[in-house]
């Protein structure tokens, strides 16, 4: 709404017959374009979906809605290996979809949360 009400708003100063100031013009041209993009990745923020409307979180991470208890233990169990704990159920990678896809999604979306110190300890 806001980004329509400034489009139109500069639209209509830079038709105006009697804006006959260029740098004024230029000025305005300026912050449209920059200002446009900012709004438009402002709208690109993402709602916090709750639990129960089927969201699955974990380690603060948001991986979706309505999965299976398999896929949803595979994205705990490849996200613990993501961040150096080592944790799969080979049965289930080895028989089951579900495990085996949300334990490489966890895996994959985890990997920024692993800690490490100089001497390459994990860090709790």
């Amino acid at each position: 709404m806001l980004y329509f009400l400034l489009s139109n708003f500069i639209i209509t100063t830079l038709s105006n017959e009697k804006v006959k100031n260029m740098r004024f013009k230029k000025v305005i041209s300026s912050t449209f374009i920059i200002v446009t993009p900012l709004l438009m990745l402002q709208s690109c923020g993402s709602a916090k979906v709750s639990s129960s409307q089927g969201a699955f979180y974990h380690s603060n991470i948001y991986f979706g809605k309505h999965f299976s208890p398999n896929y949803q233990q595979g994205i705990v169990d490849g996200c613990k290996t993501a961040k150096g704990y080592y944790s799969k159920s080979h049965t289930l990678f080895r028989d089951n979809g579900d495990y085996y896809t949300g334990w490489f999604l966890g895996r994959n979306r985890c990997k920024h949360l692993l800690k490490i110190n100089k001497n390459g300890d994990l860090i709790s």
